[in-house]
């Protein structure tokens, strides 16, 4: 194949409309603009996004922060320091937690998060913690699974 056997399809290409060439050739006088106004004058009729004078959408929404999340993730949030209350190496779990009362609700998958001391050993078994939450469940002798 080469360049000068590519040729559009039979059928895509169109031939250009002549406006303003007498009532015989469908568009004439007025060429389909109608009778007067904004959008029948020569150029650009107006800018994209122009709303007629109203603050156009463009200008409506902010610029940068404050919006809202899509899918924004849920997490059921508990803190390293509410664990000290179980006995040594239980698994935590969502459901343990529901069982020892400590979460009464669940809100979406297990986070831990890492504020106080935490001083039992502990199998965490949970979605998602944060740096020091695993930092503290290591260092009392526990370890961190990410389900």
């Amino acid at each position: 194949m080469r360049l000068e056997d590519a040729i559009p399809q039979k059928g895509s290409k169109h031939r250009r409309r002549r406006v303003g060439r007498g009532i015989a050739a469908g568009q004439g006088a007025s060429c389909g603009f109608g009778m007067r106004g904004q959008k029948s004058r020569s150029g650009r009729p107006t800018r994209p996004g122009f709303e007629g004078g109203q603050n156009p959408l463009y200008r409506r929404l902010p610029k940068l922060k404050h919006f809202p999340l899509v899918n924004p993730k849920a997490f059921t949030v508990v803190n390293v320091e509410k664990l000290n209350s179980l006995p040594k190496n239980t698994e935590v779990t969502l459901d343990s937690l529901m069982e020892a009362g400590i979460v009464t609700a669940n809100d979406g998958p297990l986070k831990i998060l890492g504020n106080g001391e935490l001083t039992v050993a502990l199998t965490v078994k949970a979605a998602a913690a944060s740096k020091s939450a695993i930092a503290k469940i290591e260092a009392a002798g526990g370890s961190f699974e990410v389900l």
